[in-house]
């Protein structure tokens, strides 16, 4: 009997260390998606602000009127860049991109001169552009406004949709994660809920009893946060390294707040957890207890 119960006890010996891992582990994956939903965010708006919107003008506008008017866009709030290219630069252009040399087929140039232009990303919703579009218009030099406008409702539908995924995804993750961690926490302090008992017995009161379990749940927390925030600042070197060009989406400063929000939650699950459970044998009869 005794062999059995002392069995018993080691199978339910308190396992911080595998708490501290699991809880770890699910931080890293919430935070793999909080960096999806952060850098989905910065992607969106990166690609929003590199469509092409072109200006085409009209065959009587001069190098110096077209010019004029680049000025006049470029102080516009919705513009990020824009770039006036002559005829002259059309042709160039063509003539490199097509490998066509039709200068020996046609006389003068029948190429017209441009306004490329990049908005910034606020201003790239499908109803935003055509007010624009409409504005821009009405300018007597323009002869065209061109841009891709399944490319500017893709861009705007998939982040959209992306970010309900990620969301949902998150609080599910959310449940999953308080979920596994209060059942650790509550397997690594089953052994010793006879200890509550003996603690109450002897006159010490509830909060002085949930005090040290408290602190050893806030140091548990915290471990685990700084592993999962180890482990996601590995994961983010390996992917910059193999692509490169993610760099430009890094916020350092968006990063560091994630960073903190992660071991802020590893916490306050593990001290919510510890509370309850604490308070949960606490409450038990000494019956119960067996």
């Amino acid at each position: 009997m005794a062999t059995s119960k002392n069995k018993s006890r080691q199978r339910f010996k308190p396992s911080h260390l595998y708490s501290i891992i699991s809880t770890a582990l699910v931080l890293f994956v919430s935070g793999i998606l909080f960096l999806l939903l952060l850098n989905g965010s910065k992607m969106s708006d990166y690609l929003k602000e590199n469509i092409a919107f072109t200006l085409i003008l009209k065959d009587n506008v001069t190098d110096e009127g077209g010019k004029k008017l680049l000025a006049e866009i470029l102080i516009q709030p919705f513009v990020k860049s824009a770039d006036y290219i002559s005829k002259a630069q059309a042709q160039e252009i063509y003539i490199e991109e097509f490998g066509d040399d039709y200068r020996d087929m046609l006389e003068g140039n029948p190429l017209f001169s441009s306004i490329d232009i990049k908005m910034n990303a606020n201003y790239t919703q499908p109803d935003s552009v055509k007010s624009i579009q409409n504005k821009l218009q009405t300018n007597p030099a323009v002869q065209e406004f061109y841009y891709e406008s399944k490319l500017v409702d893709l861009s705007n539908n998939n982040f959209k949709t992306l970010s309900i995924i990620i969301i949902v995804l998150s609080l599910l993750l959310g449940f999953v994660a308080y979920t596994l961690i209060d059942s650790t926490i509550r397997l690594a302090m089953y052994s010793q809920r006879f200890l509550l008992r003996s603690m109450q017995l002897v006159g010490a009161t509830n909060s002085f009893i949930r005090k040290p379990f408290l602190l050893k749940g806030l140091l548990n927390g915290m471990t685990s946060g700084v592993i999962a925030v180890v482990l996601l600042t590995i994961l983010l070197n390996v992917l910059l390294n193999i692509l490169p060009d993610l760099k430009v989406l890094q916020d350092l400063n968006l990063t560091i707040l994630l960073y903190l929000v992660i071991i802020f939650i590893g916490i306050l699950f593990t001290i919510t957890s510890s509370y309850i459970v604490v308070n949960k044998y606490l409450r038990m009869h000494l019956d119960e207890l067996y």
